[in-house]
C-alpha cells in the first residue's frame, strides 16, 4: 500500500472511531438509567457534581503554553536560541499553568471542607 492511501485512511478511521466510541458511550448510559428506573431508583439521584477541575487545569495549561511561547518568541529574537527557547519555554510555563491549577483546586478543596464542618 503506498504511503498517501494510508494518509487518507488515518484520518476516517480516526473519526469513525471517535463517532463509535461516543455512540457507544451513550448506549450504555441510557441503558444503565432504564435498568435504575426498572429497579425503582431515581436516576437523577445519582448524577455527578459538576466537576470545574478539568476546565480549570487545560485552561491554565493552554494559558501557560501561550506565555511560554510569547516568552520563547522574545528569548529568541534577543539570543537567537532557535527551537531550544520555544521548547523549554512551553514546557516551563505550562508546568506553571498545572501547578497554579493544583494549588487553586487544593485551595477550593480545604475551603469546601471547612465549610462542611460547621
Amino acid at each position: 500500500m503506498q504511503v498517501e492511501i494510508i494518509g487518507v485512511f488515518i484520518p476516517i478511521v480516526a473519526i469513525i472511531s471517535l463517532a463509535a466510541a461516543i455512540i457507544i458511550t451513550r448506549k450504555y448510559e441510557n441503558a444503565e438509567r432504564l435498568s435504575m428506573i426498572d429497579k425503582g431508583m431515581n436516576p437523577k439521584e445519582l448524577s455527578r457534581e459538576s466537576n470545574t477541575s478539568v476546565p480549570l487545569r487545560f485552561s491554565l495549561l493552554f494559558i501557560g503554553a501561550g506565555l511560554g511561547l510569547f516568552v520563547g518568541y522574545f528569548l529568541d529574537m534577543a539570543f537567537a536560541m532557535e527551537e531550544v527557547a520555544y521548547f523549554s519555554m512551553l514546557l516551563i510555563f505550562g508546568g506553571l499553568g498545572l501547578l497554579g491549577a493544583y494549588m487553586l483546586e487544593e485551595k477550593k478543596a480545604k475551603h469546601k471542607l471547612s465549610q462542611g464542618s460547621l
